[in-house]
């Protein structure tokens, strides 16, 4: 398997994983969906709905693929994502923090680009 299919499948992999564990606790009047741009390689699990009366739109988590390194630009959870990326035979130096500025991410322990 080459390394973007490796990455593409290791963060599809995350994102079902997570909808999975964390479903009973997710509010259910929220979807999920998980949108994937197969020609630029960015991935998104975007949430959508109505609480009571204010709508919720944003993503939880968006990946993109670039330099064959996954370059990690969203969180919105406390889900540490990478180490589960690590875990799934990711290499740390194929990680970057894309939400860090440039200059901090030599400090992270990760990519830097």
């Amino acid at each position: 398997m080459d390394k973007i299919a490796k990455y593409r499948d290791a963060i599809l992999s995350f994102f079902n994983n997570y909808l999975a564990e964390t479903s009973p606790m997710l509010d259910s009047t929220i979807e999920y969906s998980i949108l994937f741009d197969k020609e630029n390689l960015n991935f998104q699990l975007l949430s959508s709905g109505w609480r009571g009366k204010h709508f919720v739109f944003g993503p939880l988590f968006h990946f993109e693929i670039k330099n064959e390194k996954i370059w990690m630009q969203c969180n919105n959870t406390e889900r540490e994502v990478v180490d589960e990326l690590m875990a799934n035979g990711i290499n740390k130096q194929d990680i970057v923090l894309g939400f860090l500025p440039p200059y901090a991410r030599e400090h992270s322990g990760f990519a830097v680009a």
